[in-house]
């Protein structure tokens, strides 16, 4: 059988125009802001005009440990909300903006896929409302500023040693992690070494997916710590007197982007941070907008549920007092497979007892979420080369633990695949209050937050930290930020901070290799293991692939 490509599909839809889409959830043409037929911002007077839904319900999609094989987190985001506005509810997907990095690199695009996925995906892909070119310009425009003030006889007294503020770029390339600056003589600023982060790691982003107002934004700019004086006090952003000109550049990107799927249905995609490095999730803003103008919404959180969902709800849910009812998790037989030690070239083959070795990683990701005193369902993402034995397998496996597992064909059939996903989240979430609990309170010690996080979630042992950042848990601790919670970069393959360890390992201790603080966007970044800020690209990188035909039409893009 031969498939079209997702962008393929994409092209042969019909899409409604946006202003239609608009009406979908209640807004007129007056507070939506065009950018072309099919694509628009919703205005800060929507948002603010738009009254509380108490009975509305946040759904959040989330998955396993990611795998080569693909577990389609996105996909089904798309085809659940799709099958739940088929099923009669007014439902909206809340999603991330994607990042060039990957979509240049390896992992592709973050629109879905087949027939449940949000459009026009060429341009949501790409530059879309060129909100990231935004958050790259206001950090960047920081940047300049520090060593502006540096070169002009550094009046704020900057250790320039422990200088904490690197560049941003949105692609991925590892040439820039380290990088000597000011080069030239004295005209060219202050030499010093420093580096680049990619943009959905930079604390602005951060900052910007959990701002709810342009006034919140700023202030949470200017708590920006760039770096410290020799006496180790930190000097802010607003200290350079940088933040409202941030603001400025950020001010219209903060409004929430308005899309359809392709069924039609109305989608919010706002923000991008990555959930291995940053905390994985949406904006507040469209979250919060969207349950005010629908009965369901449908949001996701970063790679598996022990990185996006945590932070989902450690970070996003604390700081916005958001309360989700319910979480689907996404699972295929091919990616359980590789857990359970099956190869790429292998997955195609039935080979049951592999699944159930590879169960356990699903195991461990049903037990997390519980922790939260959440229902469970299981998506099962269904691929053609799947046999019935190991779907239901999974079924039963999932049963013995109290918890449905629905096959989901949306990838090929769109919203009338995931169907029974959609009639399962009902049945749980009908006329219940959600139970929902945060993994550790606020008054924990830093340490004692990521030894939690660490043992309760990736189901370590413990954790190992050095003196040197031991000393740094404990500054921070002396300038006041113990009450901030925890956000943990690491690797998203496995549980633990080894890559290649599949399914569930135990016996492992966690190294904690550095950490600081993003006190604007109110959290304590904690590098683990070999985790990176700057990706690479692959040997054979997509942008290999992309290109543009004489009529002006790209190929390669998925």
């Amino acid at each position: 059988m031969t498939y079209l490509s997702d962008i393929e599909i994409a092209r042969r839809a019909s899409l409604l125009p946006i202003g239609v889409v608009a009406e979908k959830i209640g807004l007129s043409e007056d507070q939506i802001e065009r950018y072309g037929k099919f694509k628009a911002k919703i205005s800060f007077e929507a948002i603010e005009s738009s009254s509380s839904n108490p009975d509305a319900k946040l759904i959040l999609v989330t998955a396993i440990s990611p795998t080569p094989a693909g577990e389609g987190k996105t996909t089904t985001s798309i085809g659940l909300s799709d099958a739940l506005n088929r099923l009669g509810k007014r439902t909206i997907v809340c999603l991330r903006e994607p990042s060039m990095g990957p979509c240049f690199g390896m992992k592709g695009g973050a629109t879905g896929g087949g027939y449940s996925q949000v459009v026009p995906m060429e341009d949501i892909n790409l530059h879309f409302t060129g909100d990231f070119h935004a958050i790259s310009s206001a950090h960047n425009l920081l940047s300049a500023m520090l060593d502006n003030n540096l070169h002009f006889g550094n009046s704020l007294g900057i250790d320039e040693r422990r200088i904490v503020w690197n560049r941003v770029v949105d692609l991925n390339d590892r040439a820039l992690r380290k990088v000597v600056l000011g080069l030239g003589g004295v005209f060219n600023s202050v030499p010093r070494e420093s580096g680049y982060d990619i943009t959905v790691a930079s604390e602005v982003m951060a900052i910007f997916c959990l701002s709810k107002s342009v006034s919140e934004l700023k202030s949470r700019l200017g708590k920006i710590i760039i770096g410290y004086k020799r006496d180790g006090s930190p000097v802010l952003a607003s200290d350079l007197r940088a933040d409202g000109s941030m603001a400025v550049l950020l001010r219209d990107a903060l409004k929430p982007n308005l899309v359809q799927t392709l069924e039609g249905n109305p989608a919010i995609i706002h923000g991008g941070p990555f959930a291995n490095i940053a905390h994985g999730c949406n904006s507040i803003l469209a979250t919060k907008f969207a349950l005010k103008n629908s009965e369901y919404v449908v949001t996701e959180a970063g790679f598996g549920a022990d990185l996006g969902a945590e932070k989902f709800f450690d970070i996003k849910c604390r700081q916005a007092g958001l309360k989700p009812d319910a979480v689907v998790i996404v699972a295929t037989v091919r990616a359980l497979k590789y857990h359970g030690g099956v190869e790429i070239k292998d997955l195609q083959t039935p080979n049951v007892k592999a699944l159930e070795a590879g169960f356990v990683n699903l195991a461990k990701h049903i037990e997390n979420m519980l922790q939260y005193g959440l229902p469970v369902v299981v998506a099962i993402n269904a691929f053609p080369t799947d046999v019935e034995e190991e779907t239901q397998l999974l079924i039963d496996k999932s049963a013995a633990m109290g918890i449905s597992a629905i096959r989901a064909s949306h990838w090929a059939d769109g919203g009338a695949g995931a169907e029974g996903v959609a009639k399962s989240v009902l049945d749980i979430v009908r006329g219940k209050s959600s139970q929902f609990k945060l993994l550790y309170s606020d008054e924990a010690s830093l340490l004692d937050k990521v030894e939690a996080v660490c043992r309760k979630i990736y189901g370590a042992d413990g954790i190992s930290v050095d003196k040197s950042v031991r000393k740094k848990f404990d500054q921070f601790s002396e300038l006041g930020f113990s009450n901030l919670p925890v956000c943990i970069a690491k690797t998203q393959y496995s549980f633990s901070t080894d890559p290649v360890l599949r399914g569930c390992p135990s016996g492992f201790i966690v190294p904690v290799r550095d950490a600081r603080v993003s006190a604007g966007a109110g959290f304590v970044v904690v590098l683990t293991g070999d985790i990176m800020t700057m990706p690479g690209l692959s040997r054979s990188p997509a942008a290999e692939r992309i290109d543009i035909d004489e009529n002006g039409q790209i190929i390669g893009l998925f």
